[in-house]
């Protein structure tokens, strides 16, 4: 007789978990609130559909907080693996020139959305919508949709507290923290970082990306750009100094973040190139023999003073370090993911709850950080083949 397996959360995570369980040894259920599965995994294709990235697996594995945690997860089934996977399904992938993986330019995320649903269908895989999970009975059975909901095996896959829109709402955490679970608070990563502009620098320069920089906080460095919001800064090259971010104003009520204008340039380079000019004014060396674009020298101009912005030495080294002072967070509900929910110790090494055997947590309700680019979507799909391929081994 087939055991049962209630998969609670109709994300990415459920989804590969689903695909990857043996279906002659389980009866599978997947519970979703909604009135459809893969809401947030559709929200997230419309900035660009990174299915994963392409960096080999020991670089990828370390763009993880904490890398350790999910090392296994990701060997079990690699950024390959997972392309493989898609591909087998009709899904072709290719690899854009920042090494981040999409699928072929005419699949759009709906087609391999359903793709994958078909894929499940076919396995014979059951689908319960509108079922919401509430609570557990004396006996740790689920209560859904009031109803006492008996298995052998659960799987909690519920989301992060990002992206109210899709479900992804956090609302489970007080569930499991009441029942001795421990948790930690939501906190927004991947998010826009609050800086207080000079109101003139930011009349005139809102909208406008900082491109090829790179940021650094703390000991890490982040190549890309970033965008100047009325909030502050956001974009790739700021994200994935979330975890240094958080840190800093968790200890300080501020972080300090250091932008370099001219990452292929030394400072030596720099200093020459501005020393040796043949143009006489600062902000034509700026513009013609480094390059750099209005709202680079803006910033420059907007926060030196105007001896600073003449000597060629000190404003050679706020070229390769120009200082900011972060004050906060984005709202969670703006953050493209969040770090908190439960505490990765609550769980062990095949991410079973201690406090609750054959009962499981996997994907962005755990408390791990990951960057944009396809890593959050790679790490989710990774953690339930995982777990797939544990149940599957089990007498």
């Amino acid at each position: 007789m087939k055991k049962t397996i209630s998969i609670i959360g109709g994300g990415p995570t459920s989804l590969l978990l689903a695909a990857f369980l043996d279906v002659d040894k389980f009866d599978i259920t997947i519970y979703e609130k909604n009135k459809t599965l893969g809401r947030k995994f559709l929200v997230a294709g419309k900035g660009g559909f990174n299915l994963t990235h392409s960096e080999p697996i020991s670089d990828l594995i370390e763009r993880y907080t904490p890398s350790n945690f999910l090392k296994n997860s990701l060997l079990s089934f690699t950024n390959n693996d997972f392309r493989k996977w898609l591909h087998d399904l009709g899904i072709p992938t290719y690899v854009g020139s920042s090494k981040r993986v999409y699928p072929e330019e005419h699949i759009k995320p709906i087609t391999v959305l359903n793709t994958i649903l078909n894929h499940l269908k076919n396995k014979g895989i059951h689908f319960k919508y509108n079922h919401v999970f509430s609570v557990w009975d004396t006996q740790n059975n689920l209560i859904i949709n009031n109803e006492i909901t008996y298995s052998d095996y659960t799987v909690f896959s519920l989301g992060g507290g990002s992206w109210k829109i899709t479900g992804s709402d956090g609302a489970w955490l007080k569930t499991f923290e009441e029942k001795g679970i421990k948790t930690i608070p939501f906190k927004a990563s991947n998010c826009a970082f609050k800086i207080d502009w000079n109101s003139k620098f930011i009349e005139d320069n809102e909208g406008i990306p900082l491109k090829n920089i790179t940021i650094s906080c703390a000991n890490k460095q982040q190549k890309g750009e970033a965008v100047i919001t009325r909030f502050g800064l956001e974009g790739n090259a700021i994200y994935g100094l979330s975890p240094q971010i958080r840190a800093q104003l968790k200890l300080h009520n501020k972080a300090l973040i250091y932008i370099d204008f001219k990452p292929t340039f030394t400072l030596e380079n720099v200093a020459s190139k501005i020393k040796n000019s043949n143009f006489k004014n600062t902000t034509q060396i700026l513009k013609k023999e480094l390059k750099l674009s209005p709202s680079q020298i803006t910033l420059l101009k907007t926060y030196l003073s105007k001896d600073s912005y003449l000597n060629a030495e000190i404003i050679s080294k706020y070229i390769k370090k120009f200082p900011l002072e972060v004050n906060d967070l984005s709202i969670l509900d703006e953050a493209i993911s969040t770090v908190g929910g439960i505490d990765i110790n609550a769980v062990d090494t095949n991410f079973q709850l201690h406090k609750i055997p054959n009962q499981f947590c996997l994907g962005e309700m755990l408390n791990w950080d990951a960057p944009t680019g396809g890593y959050l979507l790679q790490a989710c799909a990774s953690n339930g083949v995982f777990l797939a391929k544990y149940l599957n081994k089990i007498d």
